[in-house]
């Protein structure tokens, strides 16, 4: 009876580590970089009229690549930031600072989570199998940048921007320079609203000695270079219209993005950080879905060209 009643405890508690996990994570950021895959993918796709084989059974694989390695880069952070995490006011309640998690826990979630990313790229192609290494290398690379360099706000962007282009490779086998374009664009929407975000600790960062570009700048020099970050976006989105021969719906998709961050700006200044919320998870996630559901439009409406006159 004992027994029994021991196994039906562990149920509600393993249900209630699992939950605490994805807090951890941050789990629903993966809205941020998953609608960029997607988009790589189904634009490598277009070029073979989506006659590609298995293309639509790689999916669930390019799904499961990114969520994995994700979740691993974001867990092997909390562990890396417990202690600074710790002695920073706003992150004292995190999970592994606050005793919700423990490291050897969260070091067991990353080792589960990065063997995952690696079988399904593994299942996708060799190509993707012999990148996943780096790939897994970049994104857990980042979690250091904050102790000698301004410029992790880049590599983040980075980590994040490596997203479209993994999945071409995936969905072609192969890298091709046009998609690059969309790399950049990621990378500079992910810097231009991680610095945004990290204006919340400028005080904490320079007491600490940690690197950031408020840090460095102050927050007024850190915002400017926050737009002109997403002006760069805008910029590649707008390059890549013609390298794929996209439409007006791929047009109307890169108008609602900028609008967007237009917007997104408008909701912080350097005196008044009070809507930071808003302006990085709201806003940026609407950027990345709209984005998808304009430029998915124009792909399947407008195959290879096809229709464009």
């Amino acid at each position: 009876m004992q027994q029994a009643n021991s196994a039906t405890d562990a149920v509600p508690a393993l249900w209630k580590r699992f939950v605490l996990t994805l807090e951890m994570i941050r789990f629903e950021h993966s809205v941020f970089a998953l609608p960029f895959a997607l988009t790589g993918a189904l634009l490598g796709w277009r070029e073979d009229g989506f006659a590609a084989e298995g293309a639509w059974g790689k999916l669930g694989w390019i799904l499961v690549a990114m969520v994995a390695a994700r979740s691993a880069a974001m867990a092997f952070n909390r562990v890396l930031d417990a202690a600074i995490d710790a002695r920073n006011p706003r992150t004292q309640g995190r999970h592994i600072p606050a005793g919700l998690l423990s490291r050897s826990f969260a070091w067991g979630f990353i080792g589960v989570t990065a063997v995952l990313f690696l079988l399904a790229a593994g299942m996708l192609n060799p190509l993707c199998l012999q990148l996943a290494p780096l790939a897994l290398g970049v994104v857990f690379f980042y979690s250091w940048t904050k102790r000698f360099t301004s410029l992790s706000h880049v590599v983040l962007g980075f980590a994040l921007g490596i997203a479209p282009a993994a999945a071409w490779i995936a969905a072609r086998g192969s890298l091709d320079a046009r998609i690059v374009l969309l790399t950049v664009a990621v990378t500079l929407w992910t810097a231009g609203f991680d610095i945004i975000y990290s204006c919340q600790d400028y005080e904490f960062d320079r007491r600490e000695g940690l690197f950031s570009l408020p840090a460095k700048l102050g927050l007024s020099g850190a915002l400017t270079v926050s737009r002109l970050f997403h002006a760069g976006m805008i910029v590649c989105l707008a390059c890549m219209v013609p390298a794929f021969a996209l439409g007006w719906l791929a047009w109307a998709g890169i108008a609602a993005v900028a609008a967007l961050l237009i917007y997104e700006h408008s909701l912080v200044r350097a005196d008044d950080f009070s809507r930071v919320d808003a302006a990085f998870f709201t806003m940026n996630g609407w950027v990345s879905v709209l984005f998808f559901v304009f430029w998915a439009a124009d792909i399947f409406f407008f195959r290879a060209g096809s229709l464009h006159s």
